[in-house]
């Protein structure tokens, strides 16, 4: 029963994270072998102000 934990700053809408949680369960379910039904993807959001990143 594989969980996947998506951490992402905040403000994706809900359409959009439920496309990507289809297309992760999609590669999981093809790499892992793991019955769809039994994958969850489960998103974090993150306050933009608690985030950073040097580029």
């Amino acid at each position: 029963m594989p969980f996947i934990h998506v951490e992402l700053v905040e403000g994706r809408s809900d359409e959009a994270k439920a496309n990507m949680a289809k297309e992760i369960t999609e590669v999981v379910h093809k790499y892992a072998n793991a019955p769809k039904e039994h994958i969850h993807v489960i998103f974090q959001d993150m306050k933009k102000s608690n985030y950073f990143n040097e580029k």
